[in-house]
């Protein structure tokens, strides 16, 4: 029976010992086999060993992306890969705040950067990259969430440069590696389609 090699690694091992010690004094008889591998990936901020096995399988699964900066949580983003389709574009609205979140940071990274754009201009923008028909929905929550200003009089929007957490930054990559090289700049939703 061949074995699945799971990788772990900690990036504070001091950590990793005191939490292991406590885990270890709390007991009256050594860990059993699973008992430890719990013990170990909670050690490293797991939740227990499933999780961690979860979150290899993910990291698998999206093709051994390059490591982040950030911690990630690969499980998530193999989840959020679900919400887009082959191009990339955003095809359901979660109904997780979480997830909401991650898809914002998608929709953020595809507008100009230090560019003012109209509402208009905006609108077109977020219509170019989901397919479910409420870019006012999206716009809303861009702005909410921080990632858009806007004038008082709700003319001029502009990207608010900040940095996306690690499960964003890994969907952002995630997904520009999906879309096709050839895909047209029209901001017409249309167009990008092809139809």
């Amino acid at each position: 029976m061949s074995r699945t090699t799971i990788p772990f690694a900690t990036q504070d091992i001091s950590a990793l010992a005191h939490s292991l010690r406590e885990q270890l004094g709390d007991r009256d008889s050594p860990p059993g086999h699973v008992e430890l591998l719990n013990m170990l990936a909670r050690s490293a901020g797991y939740r227990n060993f499933q999780s961690l096995r979860a979150q290899a399988a993910a990291h698998d699964l999206l093709g051994k992306p390059q490591p982040a900066a950030k911690p990630v949580d690969y499980d998530q983003v193999r989840k959020l890969m679900r919400y887009f389709d082959a191009d990339g574009q955003l095809v359901n609205w979660p109904s997780k705040s979480s997830l909401q979140e991650a898809c914002l940071w998608v929709m953020w990274s595809r507008l100009p950067a230090r560019k003012k754009l109209t509402e208009d201009e905006l609108n077109r923008q977020i219509q170019a990259n989901h397919l479910f028909g409420d870019y006012a929905l999206i716009r809303r929550q861009l702005f909410e969430l921080g990632l858009v200003s806007r004038t008082a009089d709700g003319r001029e929007y502009k990207r608010v440069e900040r940095e996306p957490s690690g499960e964003a930054q890994a969907l952002i990559r995630q997904l520009a590696e999906r879309r096709p090289a050839t895909r047209s700049s029209a901001t017409d939703p249309k167009e990008r389609r092809g139809k």
